[in-house]
């Protein structure tokens, strides 16, 4: 086998690898949200129980997006030409507003949660 075509299949490996784990990353965090709120918030129907929930799975949203984005830029390492160059600057673009957004909402949520 051809040098190039290794590293090209262990390269679109690594890519699906990364995308998977930013999708266990989102799925686990929508999990334990879901499980916490018919734990804990139907129980206690307290605003600040479910503000934790929001503030724990938006981490894990955040935390997922991170490694969307990083499969993204792994896709486009390898030679990549000017139209994958734009769609991954459209796609970061989309991806860190989204994420900046997230944050401040966590951050502003966890403020409250600490004012209490």
């Amino acid at each position: 086998m051809d040098v190039e075509v290794i590293l090209q299949q262990g390269h679109h490996l690594l890519v699906i690898a990364v995308e998977i784990l930013g999708a266990i990353v989102i799925v686990v965090g929508a999990a334990l949200a879901a499980l916490r709120f018919v734990v804990d918030g139907l129980r206690h129907r307290d605003a600040r129980v479910f503000t934790r929930i929001r503030l724990s799975l938006g981490r894990f949203l955040v935390l997922g997006l991170e490694f969307q984005l990083a499969a993204d830029i792994l896709r486009t390492a390898l030679s990549p030409t000017f139209s994958q160059i734009g769609q991954l600057a459209a796609i970061a673009a989309i991806r860190t507003v989204l994420n900046y957004v997230l944050n401040r909402e966590i951050e502003h949520e966890q403020r409250q949660i600490d004012d209490r």
